[in-house]
Order: structure tokens, then C-alpha cells, then sequence
């Protein structure tokens, strides 16, 4: 096999040729699909409904301009729908398990789609395998393959053995030559597949759901009582069945369960093209709810880029500065070197790598990974200059000198020179050497060797750019951040004064966790933001006293043994860089660049896609109200003629639908939004006072339309300028609750100022032209039974639909103030 493995240009043939390395799964909603899905809603039913009373009435045009409606509505829908399917296919693509794949000899990591026949791949613990191949390295590599067998015990590999698409790497590493991918696997010939996006119904989606199962009965019950009404007051049983269907559509909010999934769809992509990989729409909601979030330091707030900065031989400190290494420090870097992976992936290992150089024929002989109860790797080299063996041993300095058997004084003086670096900010390193005789048998365990100690290394791992702000951004925002890591008190507590976090509290060290009970834990941590020396599995214990203090947390992790904290968490966070497939697949958010900035961002725009969200629902509650007033008012008077008929809801429908879904779903993020304390995770998207402003939009919105109604009435007009008149001031109203609600603290006009919209202009421009159109050409005039009107006609009709909005916009100065303006 080809050391460097395929060239681009070739891996590019086989995927053309051989097609994606995906496994058999559900197939996309096809146009077809997405068409009867759309005409299964009830506002089409009633359309259809209507056009097909229209036409045993032998109202042709009036029938026509139902269906035409019928098909704009459905277009609408479709391009809906369709922008929804592509943002999931987009995630799915995105959340999907990767690939470490050495192509024209660099390693590069790749989606799991893009393995093809002939690649070579890296496979390390966390991992899950990208396709069926034949291994040509391994080291210590145990395979989970549970998911093909059944058989929950690990199965350790050897070279030429056979790995399998989706198993699970839960120890040690290898390479492999992928021999079939996507239904040529094991795994796709049984029919299994992957998971991606997991489709669930999210709180709110519920909530909805509910809602809108009561406002049917509501409607179905206005609807009979329209029909008896107008049947018995007016006689004609026909028309009153057309009435009673325009009641129904006006009531029915239709638009609740697409304005739901759209924004969650919508806005998850959005997060996407910011780093943040959102692979469960429920987590958008409880994004803006989070308190707490737990950080792992390397990486996440430092660069994860090390570099070896000072050595520590015999009391005698040297300060690496770009010259020679004096002699007495060769020895040290070399056995460093050693210790350290051959193709090294850690960065600590990386920063050996970059300063020294392995000696030629030297042979591996064994290796002694890193373990839970000894923290530290040991590498055994066969030289060709003597007979014995070179053991070189590097890692935390504790088990350095336990290997080393030092006594007391001595670990003593090691733990002082320790705590000096850790202060001044290094990661510490211990390093010592031992020699083995080639012909005895290598000890089980690194336990065996009789080490020398060489000395520290000290390691320095930059904060990254941004951070500190983040970190002070979330802060305002009411969301505190506490620092995880495995790290020295020392070197924790300088990085959290760094970057801005409580360090003046301490630090809880894994040890001191492990002997608190929980609620002691609960209580320290109330002030504790520093955690260090801990291990993966302690996670959960701070899960634990967070959630205790009622907390809403949030945890990120990036191996194997993060999955229980991830899942436990309320927002699992998987490094999308470093992170495992396992950690990945147990997160419910992956930031792909691994970095803390971007963790800040993703509360600010689930923030962001929340507060849209109840734009959005405020708005469609506020334009039900004066829709269904208009529609049900007139028919308790009998000689009052009525406004609102189907083909007019439906044309409403035309302008509610895009506002609803484009409009508000497009609104620019509050600047000011993480100046916010936290939403607590149990409100409702409804709220008392919310619920009661939109209430308010539309009853206001009504009176304005009434009082035109009224006026037109009693004014002597005649039935079609009296319902033009009507339908014109409602129609401005619903474009005034438009603008009204992009914004429940700014000005309309500080609106505009303020926040970019490309989509306003065209919905404005879009409904006053339409409506211009429906009055002034004389064949839509007819169909939608209107007449034309006067200059100062359309001045009425104007004052009063965008005046039935001023008062909220004077509330919004009383109420708020123009100090401190907000979206």
C-alpha cells in the first residue's frame, strides 16, 4: 500500500465513478411529496371547498379566483417546504461522521461521504470506521461491533484483519485500506444506516401543536354557528355555507406549524455557516435558557497549539530562545521525543516533534499507552549501537516520579518546581529514561523499568483570540463559564485570570471533588469557576450540582468518555475539530472550529432565532384577530353586507404566509440581545403579556377596520365600495402588524434605521401593489367583487390601517423609553 495514499485527483475519479460512501436511508421528500403534504392543510380544504360551492353557483370568475388563489398559496408553500428540506439535507450533510484520510501524503480530515475504495484512513479511539477495509497498522486497537453482532464485548485487531463501516474504535489506533464503501459494506447490505438530523418534535412544537388543535375546534364550532346564523337570518343556506368557511379561515392559524419548522430548520443552517452545528432543533430553544457553560480549556480557550518553552535539568532552568540546545539539555528532548507518537496527533506530542529529530534505525519495539491509573506513555527502542533497549517515558509529573520511585524529598522538590511554572501559565511535563535488557522479557506495565528522572518540560498553549470578550459577552448575558481541565491548579488559575474568569475563588481540584458529597459540590460551586486535574467521568458530578442549583447547563467534550456528560447536559457540546464521531453523535451542538468564541455566538443567535420566532407568532395571532372579526360580525346583522369572502382571506393568506415565514425569519439579530438574562427554560413561547399585546394588536387593528366599515355604511355606500373600503384598511393593518411587531421596543422608523431587511421592502411593495391592482384593473376589481376609489377614499383607507398601529408605537415610548432602545 501507498504510504501517502491516493492523490486527490484520483479519489475524485472514484467518487464520481463509484458514487458517495452513503449507506441506504430515507430518501428526500420529493417535489411530489412536499405538494400533497401542502394540500393536506386545512386552508387549501376550505379553499377547494369554496371554489366548488362558487361553481355549482355558477360563479365562474369567482370559483377561478379561489383556485388561482389555491395554486399561489401551494407555490408558496412548496418553495417553503423546499428551502426547509435543503437546510436539513445541508445538516445532515454537516453532523455527519468524518474521516482522517492520508491523501497526496498529508493527512486530511474529509466527510464520511467522501471515503472512497483505495483511500487510506487513520483510525483512532472515538472514531467510528467510514467503510468496510483491511488494516495495515495497529496498535492496541480494541473495535466495539456491537452494532453488526451483537456482542457488546470490544474484539482487538490485529494487521490484515478486517474493520467494519460504522463500528466503533474504543481503544488505541491504526491505519486502514477502505476495501468497500456505502451499500458494498457489511453494514449496507443488512439495510442500516447512520444516524443524522434526528427529526423530533421540539417543546414548542408541542405547545403549538395543542394550540392549535383548540383553535380548530374553536373554528369547526364558529363555522356551524355562522352557517345556522345566516341561514336562518338571510334564508340562503348556500351562501351561508361560504360564509361559514371564510369564518374558518380566518381563524384558523394555519401558519403556526410552517413558521415552527421553518425557523428551526432555517435558522439551524444559519448557526451552520457560523461554526455552530445545531444537530437538534430543540436545542435552539434551550440555547437562549442556558446559564452556565462548562469549557474544557485546551482548546477551547487556549489555541491547542503547544510549544516547548523552558526545560528543568537538575535545579537548572533553560528558556528555549531559537539557538542551539546546550548538551545538558539534549538528553531531555530526545527521551521527550521518544515518548512521543510516531505520526503524533496530540499537540503536546507535535511540539517534540517540531524541536528534534528521531535517530535512523532506531525500531520500535513496544509501546505502553497513557491509562486511567497511570498517566503517562512509555515507548521501548531497540538501537542498532548497543544490545540493551532504550525506554523513554514522558507525562504528568506525579506519575513520572512514581515511575521514577523518587522519595519524599526529592518529590517534594519536583511538586515546588511544579507549582512555579503551573503559576506562571506552562503545562509541566515530567520525562526520565530507563535501560532494558534486549533479551529478557518487557514487563507487563511501565511499573517494570527502573527509570532515571530527567526533568521537567514546561509547555505553553496560547489563549485564544477573542475569548476574553466572549467570555465577558456571556457575562452581561447572564451566563456564567467555568473552566475544566486536566491541567495544574497552577497553570488553570493563570489562565482563568487571563481570559477574565473568577479565579480569586480557587480552584476544586479532582481529588478534593471526588471526597465532596453533592450538596457540598452544589454549594462551592456556586463560586468555583476553575476545575482542574479532572478526568472526563467527573463531568457528570458537576452536571450533577449545577443542575442541583437549578442551573441550565451546558458542557463541551470532545472523546469517548465525554458522551455521558454530553448527553447528560442540557446543551452537549462536541468539538467538531478534535472531537470523537462518539462525542459528536452524544452532543447535541458541534462547534466546529473548536473554539469559545463560537460557543458565545450560538447563544446569541439561538437567542436571536427565538426572538424572530415570537415576532413571527405574535404577528399571526395579532392578524387573526381583525380577520375573523370582519368575517363573523356582519352576519348577526342581517342587512349588513359581508366583507370578508373567501377569495379575500385567501388573498390575505397571500401576504400573511411570506411576512410570517420570510419576513420575521430574516430580521437581523438584537445587537443588545446578550445583554439579556437567560429565558427560563420553562416559559412558554406564549407568554401572558405577549399573548395579551398581540390580542391587543388585532383588537385595535379591528376597531379601525369597524369604524371604516361603519362609516361606509352609514355613509349610504353601496356593497361593493363598502366592502373595498373595508378590505383595503384591513389590508394595510395587516401590513402596519408587519412592521409593528420586526420590533417590540424601537420605533418603526428606528426600525428601518436600524435593522436590515432585504425581504420588507418586497412584501411592502409586493401587498400595497396588489392591492392597487385589485382596485384599479377592472377584471380583478370584478372577480374579488370590489370597486374603485377615490383620492380621498385611498387617504381613509390608509390613516386609518397604518393608524390602527400608533398606539403601540406610543406604548413602546411610554413603556420602554428611547434610552434604551432594543429589538
Amino acid at each position: 500500500m501507498n504510504s501517502l495514499g491516493l492523490t486527490k485527483s484520483e479519489a475524485e475519479r472514484r467518487l464520481e465513478i463509484e458514487g458517495p460512501n452513503l449507506l441506504p436511508s430515507a430518501k428526500p421528500t420529493n417535489v411530489f411529496q412536499q405538494f400533497i403534504g401542502v394540500v393536506r392543510e386545512p386552508m387549501l380544504t376550505l379553499l377547494v371547498a369554496a371554489g366548488l360551492i362558487n361553481f355549482m353557483l355558477s360563479e365562474i370568475l369567482d370559483a377561478s379566483v379561489l383556485m388561482l388563489t389555491v395554486f399561489i398559496i401551494v407555490g408558496i408553500s412548496l418553495y417553503q417546504a423546499d428551502r426547509t428540506e435543503k437546510a436539513l439535507v445541508a445538516l445532515r450533510d454537516l453532523s455527519s461522521p468524518r474521516a482522517l484520510v492520508i491523501r497526496d501524503g498529508e493527512e486530511v480530515r474529509i466527510p464520511g461521504k467522501d471515503v472512497v475504495r483505495g483511500d487510506l484512513v487513520i483510525l483512532s479511539e472515538g472514531d467510528r470506521v467510514p467503510a468496510d477495509g483491511r488494516l495495515i497498522s495497529s496498535s492496541h486497537l480494541a473495535v466495539d461491533e456491537s452494532m453488526l453482532t451483537g456482542e457488546s464485548l470490544s474484539v482487538y485487531k490485529k494487521v490484515e484483519e478486517k474493520v467494519f463501516s460504522g463500528t466503533l474504535i474504543v481503544a488505541g489506533y491504526g491505519r486502514a485500506t477502505i476495501e468497500s464503501t456505502g451499500a458494498n459494506t457489511e453494514l449496507g447490505k443488512i439495510g442500516k444506516a447512520l444516524q443524522g438530523i434526528e427529526v423530533e418534535r421540539t417543546h414548542f412544537q408541542k405547545e403549538v401543536d395543542r394550540l392549535v388543535r383548540v383553535i380548530y375546534v374553536i373554528a369547526l364550532a364558529a363555522a356551524v354557528a355562522v352557517i345556522v346564523i345566516y341561514g336562518i337570518t338571510r334564508k340562503d343556506w348556500v351562501e351561508g355555507m361560504l360564509a361559514g368557511i371564510a369564518a374558518t379561515m380566518a381563524l384558523i392559524p394555519e401558519e403556526f406549524p410552517v413558521v415552527l419548522t421553518l425557523f428551526l430548520a432555517i435558522g439551524a443552517w444559519r448557526m451552520s455557516q457560523n461554526q455552530v452545528i445545531a444537530r437538534r432543533a430543540a436545542v435552539i430553544e434551550t440555547l437562549g435558557s442556558a446559564t452556565v457553560i462548562c469549557v474544557d480549556k485546551t482548546g477551547t480557550i487556549t489555541m491547542n497549539q503547544m510549544a516547548v518553552q523552558e526545560l528543568k535539568v537538575n535545579g537548572d532552568l533553560y528558556a528555549l530562545n531559537g539557538d542551539a540546545v546546550p548538551d545538558k539539555y539534549q538528553e531531555i528532548i530526545a527521551c521527550a521525543l521518544l515518548a512521543s507518537p510516531v505520526n503524533p496527533f496530540d499537540p503536546m506530542d507535535k511540539a517534540f516533534h517540531a524541536i528534534a529529530n528521531y535517530e535512523d534505525d532506531w525500531e520500535l519495539v513496544r509501546e505502553y499507552p497513557i491509562t486511567d491509573k497511570l498517566m503517562a506513555m512509555s515507548h521501548v527502542w531497540q538501537t542498532p549501537l548497543q544490545g540493551d533497549l532504550v525506554v523513554a517515558t514522558k507525562g504528568a509529573p506525579e506519575a513520572i516520579a512514581s515511575l521514577c520511585r523518587l522519595n519524599p524529598q526529592e518529590i517534594e522538590g519536583i511538586i515546588k518546581d511544579v507549582d512555579d511554572a503551573t503559576g506562571r501559565g506552562f503545562r509541566v511535563l515530567g520525562v526520565a529514561k530507563a535501560i532494558a535488557n534486549s533479551q529478557a522479557e518487557l514487563p507487563e506495565s511501565p511499573h517494570g523499568f527502573t527509570f532515571q528522572f530527567l526533568g521537567l518540560v514546561h509547555l505553553n498553549d496560547p489563549v485564544r483570540p477573542g475569548v476574553p470578550e466572549a467570555v465577558a459577552e456571556c457575562a452581561r448575558a447572564g451566563v456564567r463559564t467555568v473552566m475544566i481541565t486536566g491541567d495544574y491548579p497552577g497553570t488553570a488559575l493563570s489562565v482563568a485570570k487571563e481570559v477574565g474568569l473568577n479565579f480569586q475563588a480557587g480552584a476544586i481540584t479532582g481529588v478534593e471533588l471526588s471526597q465532596m458529597s453533592d450538596n457540598d459540590l452544589a454549594a462551592r460551586i456556586k463560586t468555583v469557576s476553575v476545575f482542574a486535574r479532572m478526568v472526563p467521568e467527573q463531568k457528570l458530578r458537576l452536571i450533577r450540582a449545577l443542575k442541583l442549583n437549578h442551573e441550565v447547563v451546558g458542557m463541551t467534550g470532545d472523546g469517548v468518555n465525554d458522551a455521558p456528560a454530553l448527553r447528560a447536559a442540557d446543551i452537549g457540546i462536541a468539538m467538531g475539530g478534535r472531537g470523537t464521531d462518539v462525542a459528536r453523535e452524544a452532543a447535541s451542538i458541534v462547534i466546529t472550529d473548536d473554539n469559545f468564541t463560537s460557543i458565545a455566538d450560538g447563544i446569541r443567535q439561538g437567542r436571536g432565532i427565538f426572538a424572530n420566532l415570537q415576532k413571527a407568532m405574535s404577528y399571526i395571532i395579532a392578524v387573526h384577530v381583525p380577520i375573523f372579526g370582519m368575517a363573523l360580525i356582519p352576519v348577526f346583522v342581517a342587512k349588513w353586507p359581508l366583507v370578508l369572502l373567501p377569495a379575500q382571506i385567501a388573498f390575505l393568506e397571500i401576504i400573511i404566509d411570506p411576512a410570517s415565514s420570510i419576513v420575521f425569519e430574516a430580521e437581523q439579530t438584537d445587537p443588545k440581545i446578550m445583554e439579556k438574562k437567560p429565558r427560563n427554560i420553562n416559559e412558554k413561547i406564549f407568554s401572558k403579556h405577549s399573548l395579551g399585546i398581540s390580542i391587543f394588536q388585532g383588537i385595535f387593528v379591528l376597531i379601525f377596520v369597524l369604524a371604516v366599515y361603519l362609516w361606509a355604511l352609514h355613509s349610504g355606500k353601496g356593497d361593493l365600495l363598502v366592502r373595498t373600503l373595508t378590505f383595503g384598511t384591513l389590508m394595510l393593518g395587516n401590513l402596519a402588524l408587519v412592521l409593528v411587531n420586526r420590533s417590540q421596543h424601537l420605533s418603526i422608523l428606528q426600525t428601518f434605521r436600524a435593522r436590515r431587511n432585504k425581504t420588507i421592502k418586497w412584501v411592502l411593495c409586493g401587498g400595497v401593489g396588489m392591492l392597487l391592482l385589485l382596485v384599479n384593473v377592472p377584471l380583478f376589481r370584478e372577480a374579488f367583487n370590489l370597486s374603485s376609489l377615490t383620492i380621498r377614499q385611498w387617504v381613509v383607507v390608509f390613516v386609518a390601517g397604518f393608524g390602527s398601529v400608533a398606539w403601540f408605537e406610543i406604548y413602546k415610548i411610554v413603556v420602554n423609553g428611547r434610552q434604551r432602545p432594543s429589538t
